[in-house]
C-alpha cells in the first residue's frame, strides 16, 4: 500500500483534556482509493485466514469436521445477521448525526444477548448431536464478539478511518487461525478450536478496537464511548435498522440454503465438500466487501445531494468490478481447478473440481449484485429490500428443493446461481427507480425511503 501524505491520528491513549472536548481537530478527508486499499488488504488477509481454518480442518481432520465448521456457521450467522441489524451500514450513512455512538453501542449489547440467547435454544432444542450442538455454541460466542467489533467499525467507519479497520482484521485473522489451528491440533476437536477464536477476538476488542474508538473520540469530539440507554432513542432506532436486518438475515439464510439441503440429503461428510469449495468464492467477496464498504458512504452523500450522476457513474464503476473479479475467478478454475483443490485441500477434494466451477459462476453473479446492493443501501431504500430477500430466497429454497436431490452438490450450486440473477435483477429495478425519482439537492434525509 502506498503512503499517504496526510496524517494519520496517533495511537496514543487520549488524555481526559481531549475526551472532554477542550480541543477538537477534524480528521483529514480520506482518499478513497487509499481506504479502498487498506480495506482490500484488511478484508484479504481476514477472508484467507478464514479459509485456511477450513483448509487445516481439512488436512488434519475429516470431511465431516470440516462439516461441522461449517454448519456451525451455517446455524449461527442468520440468526446473527438479524439481530445485528445491520447497525454498521445505519452508522456509515448516518450524514445527519440523528445517533451517537452510544446509542448504537446500547442497542447492539442488547440484539447481541438476545441473539446467543437464541443460538443456544436451537443448538438444545433441535436435535442436533452433542458434538454438532457444542461447536454452534461456541460459533454463537465467537460471533456475538465479533458483533461487538462490528459496531466499533461502523463508528470507524462513519469517519472513513478505515485503516483502523483494516488492521483489526488483520489481527483477528491471523491470530485466530494460529488459535484454531493449535488447538484443533493439540485436542482433536472443533468446539475448543472455535472457543478459542472467540477468546482472541475479544482480546482484540478489547486491546486494540476500544482503543482506536477512544482515540477518535479525543480527535474529532462529541463521541460517548458509553452505552446510551435512552428506551426512546433505541425503539426509533431498531425500527429503523428493523428491514436491514431482515434483509441481512434473509441475504444470509438465501447462502446458507444450499447447505442446509446438502446436509439434509447428503451428511456432514457432503456438507463439508461442500462448503470447502463454496467458500473458495469468498476470496473475490473480499475485494467485494473493501470496494463497496469504502463507497457506501460516498454514495450516500451523492443520492442525499441529489448528484443523480456521479452516484450512476460510481455505482457502474463497483458493478464492472464485480464483474471483473467474478471473470477472472471463473477462468482460473476452468484451466486449473483440479491441481488448485489438490493443494488446497487433497486429492479427495480435487474430484469434485467440476462443482468447483459452477460454485464461481454462482459467486460471479453474487459479485455483481452485491455491489448493485450497495447502492440500493446508500440510497436509503430499505424496506423494499425485504420482499426482494424474500423473493431470492424462496428462488433459493425452490431450487435446492428441485435441483440437489437430482444433481447433488452441483445442484446446489446451480441453486445458487439462480439466486445471483435473482438478486441482480431485482436490485437493478430498485436502482433504476431510484435514478429516475426526482430529488431536491440537499444533504438532509427523510428517513429510509419505501
Amino acid at each position: 500500500m502506498a503512503a499517504d501524505p496526510s496524517p494519520t491520528l496517533p495511537l496514543a491513549s487520549p488524555t481526559p483534556a481531549t475526551l472532554l472536548g477542550s480541543r477538537h481537530e477534524a480528521l483529514p478527508a480520506a482518499s478513497l482509493r487509499r481506504n479502498a486499499a487498506w480495506m482490500l488488504g484488511g478484508n484479504t488477509v481476514y477472508a484467507g485466514c478464514q479459509w485456511a481454518m477450513l483448509a487445516v480442518l481439512a488436512h488434519v481432520g475429516t470431511p465431516a469436521m470440516v462439516g461441522q465448521f461449517v454448519l456451525a456457521l451455517a446455524v449461527t450467522t442468520p440468526v446473527m445477521a438479524f439481530f445485528m441489524l445491520q447497525l454498521r451500514v445505519v452508522q456509515a450513512t448516518d450524514a445527519r448525526r440523528d445517533y451517537q455512538f452510544g446509542d448504537y453501542l446500547a442497542l447492539r449489547l442488547a440484539t447481541t444477548a438476545a441473539a446467543l440467547a437464541v443460538l443456544v435454544g436451537i443448538a438444545l432444542a433441535y436435535g442436533y448431536r452433542r458434538e454438532a450442538a457444542l461447536v454452534i455454541v461456541a460459533a454463537a460466542i465467537s460471533a456475538g464478539v465479533d458483533s461487538l467489533n462490528d459496531i466499533v467499525y461502523g463508528l470507524l467507519q462513519q469517519h472513513e478511518w478505515m485503516e483502523r479497520i483494516a488492521q483489526s482484521l488483520i489481527l483477528k485473522g491471523a491470530i485466530s487461525l494460529v488459535a484454531l489451528s493449535t488447538v484443533v491440533v493439540a485436542t482433536g476437536s472443533v468446539f475448543y478450536g472455535i472457543l478459542a477464536v472467540a477468546a482472541v477476538r475479544g482480546g482484540i476488542l478489547l486491546c486494540w478496537d476500544l482503543r482506536n474508538a477512544a482515540t477518535l473520540s479525543g480527535r474529532v469530539g462529541g463521541i460517548g464511548l458509553r452505552p446510551r440507554w435512552r428506551p426512546r432513542k433505541l425503539l426509533a432506532m431498531a425500527w429503523l435498522s428493523l428491514p436491514l436486518g431482515i434483509t441481512f438475515m434473509l441475504i444470509v439464510l438465501t447462502i446458507n440454503i444450499p447447505r442446509y439441503f446438502v446436509e439434509h440429503f447428503g451428511g456432514e461428510g457432503w456438507l463439508g465438500i461442500y462448503g470447502a469449495l463454496d467458500y473458495l468464492g469468498f476470496a473475490g467477496t473480499t475485494v467485494i466487501m473493501a470496494v463497496g464498504e469504502s463507497a457506501v458512504p460516498r454514495l450516500a452523500h451523492y443520492h442525499a445531494s441529489a448528484q443523480t450522476a456521479a452516484f450512476a457513474i460510481l455505482l457502474a464503476k463497483l458493478a464492472a468490478v464485480g464483474a471483473a473479479i467474478g471473470a477472472a475467478g471463473v477462468a482460473v478454475t476452468l484451466v486449473a481447478g483440479r491441481p488448485l483443490l489438490a493443494v488446497l485441500y487433497g486429492p479427495m477434494y480435487a474430484e469434485h473440481s467440476n462443482l468447483l466451477v459452477w460454485t464461481m459462476i454462482a459467486a460471479a453473479l453474487g459479485y455483481v449484485a452485491a455491489m448493485v446492493g450497495y447502492g440500493v443501501t446508500a440510497a436509503r431504500y430499505f424496506r423494499i429490500q425485504i420482499p426482494l430477500s424474500l423473493l431470492a430466497a424462496a428462488v433459493t429454497a425452490v431450487a435446492c428443493w428441485w435441483l440437489v436431490p437430482r444433481a447433488g452438490l452441483v445442484g446446489a450450486a446451480l441453486a445458487a446461481a439462480a439466486t445471483g440473477v435473482t438478486q441482480l435483477l431485482s436490485r437493478g429495478a430498485v436502482i433504476g427507480c431510484a435514478l429516475s425519482a426526482p430529488r431536491a439537492a440537499t444533504l438532509v434525509w427523510e428517513g429510509p425511503q419505501e
